[in-house]
């Protein structure tokens, strides 16, 4: 079975993303024929970068290493959640993706971001990182502004726009996951 995994990539106080994370498994887990897990990067305390650069597979010399890229190696595909902070991604996100290497690779990947114009320039930036790490980016992405997305900034309440732009996204990663599977198999 397909397993995709729902990356939550803040871990501030009150963080937005967690509902957001959420929402998204919500509606993933109504969908047969695909496994999702969230993956909440709060239960993956990485410092910063105390790896080799780039290690050799299976080579992780931290123990949080290696349970990070045990998880991340046990998915097809990602969905990431990501808020937007100085038009750029999270650095825990950033961090927990610059820990692992070869676990990415042949793997698709879609976004869902949140901020103030939707966190468009967040995903822009983590296409870039996607594309260098060999993983295939859907072209479907969702965003949700805090001013139209968010009940007083605070509380998610997606329009059926963003629903269906999710189920979308789902389609397309789920898709590609499973495209990508021969090139899986061979590493």
């Amino acid at each position: 079975m397909t397993r995709i995994g729902i990356i939550l990539g803040s871990t501030r106080p009150n963080r937005n993303g967690e509902q957001v994370a959420r929402w998204v498994l919500d509606i993933a887990s109504q969908r047969d024929g695909v496994e999702y897990e969230l993956v909440d990067l709060r239960d993956y305390p990485l410092p910063h970068l105390d790896e080799p650069v780039p290690p050799s597979m299976g080579e992780h010399t931290q123990e949080h290493t290696k349970r990070w890229a045990a998880k991340i190696a046990s998915f097809d595909g990602y969905v990431i959640v990501t808020p937007e902070y100085n038009h750029s991604t999270s650095g825990v996100l950033k961090n927990a993706i610059d820990y692992l290497f070869h676990e990415w690779h042949d793997k698709a990947v879609g976004f869902v971001s949140y901020g103030s114009v939707g966190g468009a320039r967040a995903v822009e930036h983590l296409r870039l990182v996607a594309g260098e790490l060999m993983m295939a980016d859907v072209r479907q992405q969702v965003t949700l502004p805090l001013a139209s997305e968010f009940k007083d900034y605070s509380e998610l309440t997606p329009s059926d726009a963003s629903v269906d732009a999710l189920g979308t996204l789902l389609d397309q990663v789920t898709a590609w996951s499973e495209a990508l599977a021969p090139l899986r198999a061979r590493s």
